[in-house]
């Protein structure tokens, strides 16, 4: 080759700079290109107990690890030659529309991630036309989180309670407020042991440890926004009498059992889905109580360590209700191709609940929409590669699971 001294003219196409960016959080979310880089952010700027009551789950949080296992141990078998210039990502769920196969779980405490909180994540929901889930343990009222997503679709999630009155108090008041689907969580007669929170010295009401405290201290945007915004507080519970502590003793009620959920039923004039299924059999036996849909859950790993994995579950569940009711999945999802995975098993719509927190801790609502978008554009992305331009050509034969945990033969 004949060597030459570079001309100018040559370097300049080669030789390109981006614009600088002077918003920090814009800079720092655009940076983020998964959910999981948005988790890093999120522990970098969020205090160690606030970071772990969101990323942590039970015991020794086997059951967490395995539904993320679960997800990556899958192969997918990708159809050629199709149209795919073109892809709908849309959902009927429940009666309504969403623009997309996911939904916001519902979250506790979730002002103390980030003070924007459920706020930030209706407001997201609503710009993405998905639907945003309130908890009873939610940090906004039932009619606030309505304010901030007056069009969307919002759906309230209730533990069941020894007393009556109050269950059905929460139940009136999302029902006038135009909340369209109950969630009724089941999987809770106790409290799961939380064990970060325990060292990191969380409680209810809060009350940290020195080294918590200690090391909140470098991360000075999270207590400005803590101290100068309203106390943190669950806002569906603020209007009754009584301790914090003394609310969840009467929350979780460890003797409910299929004729409560058939009241709840019978009281609440939406569609209604029980969260928290984690056997066929409780599967079937909802179903026959003609709820509308039901979540394969284990609480994120949050309540019974080592309990069944959702979405191994999947696809015998939905082969057996799927035709009867709404088969949803959560724990565990990571990116838009565990959605589509779910999605082409079995499940009618999937539910991201720390995939959102972690964009809320790393940048507030932008930090949010920044989750949506990136699992969106993983949704798009995975669709066209396996040949499918719509979510009703999601099937079955797309998706190997492999099973790390094989059960031993009984005798």
């Amino acid at each position: 080759m004949k060597r030459r001294v570079p001309r100018v003219k040559d370097l300049a196409p080669l030789m390109q700079f981006k614009k600088p960016e002077f918003d920090a959080t814009k800079r720092r979310l655009d940076r983020a290109l998964t959910i999981g880089d948005l988790r890093t952010i999120a522990r970098r700027r969020t205090p160690r107990a606030a970071f772990d009551y969101t990323d942590g789950s039970a015991e020794s949080e086997l059951s967490l690890a395995r539904a993320r296992q679960a997800f990556q141990d899958i192969e997918f078998h990708p159809s050629i030659l199709r149209d795919v210039s073109k892809v709908d990502t849309s959902a009927t769920i429940l009666g309504g529309h969403s623009e997309l196969p996911f939904g916001i779980a519902p979250t506790g405490s979730t002002r103390m991630m980030q003070t924007e909180g459920e706020y930030a994540g209706a407001r997201a929901a609503a710009r993405a036309g998905i639907p945003f889930s309130l908890s009873t343990m939610g940090t906004a009222s039932i009619e606030d989180v309505k304010a901030a997503n007056p069009h969307g679709r919002n759906w309230f999630q209730l533990y069941m309670w020894k007393d009556r009155d109050r269950s059905m108090a929460l139940v009136e008041r999302a029902a006038a407020a135009g909340f369209d689907t109950m969630l009724v969580t089941v999987d809770v007669p106790v409290a799961g042991a939380r064990l970060r929170d325990k060292r990191n010295g969380m409680s209810i009401p809060p009350a940290l440890t020195a080294k918590a405290v200690l090391n909140a201290i470098p991360r000075p945007w999270w207590w400005i926004d803590f101290l100068t915004t309203e106390p943190l507080a669950f806002a569906s519970l603020d209007r009754w009498s009584g301790t914090v502590a003394e609310l969840l003793d009467t929350m979780f009620d460890p003797t409910v059992t299929f004729e409560d959920l058939a009241w709840i039923n019978s009281q609440w004039p939406g569609k209604l889905v029980v969260k928290g299924i984690q056997t066929l059999q409780d599967a079937v036996a909802v179903t026959d109580l003609g709820v509308d849909g039901l979540v394969l859950s284990n609480h994120v790993g949050r309540q019974l360590d080592r309990a069944p994995i959702p979405f191994h579950l999947l696809p015998d569940v939905a082969a057996a209700v799927g035709g009867r009711t709404e088969t949803i999945v959560d724990t565990g999802i990571m990116s838009g191709a565990d959605i589509v995975a779910s999605i082409a098993l079995g499940a009618r719509f999937t539910l991201v609940g720390r995939a959102y927190l972690y964009g809320l801790m790393a940048g507030g609502e932008p930090g949010v929409d920044r989750a949506i978008t990136i699992l969106s554009e993983q949704i798009t992305r995975t669709m066209r590669l396996l040949g499918a331009n719509s979510l009703d050509q999601l099937e079955p034969g797309h998706v190997t699971q492999f099973e790390r945990l094989v059960p031993r033969r009984r005798p």
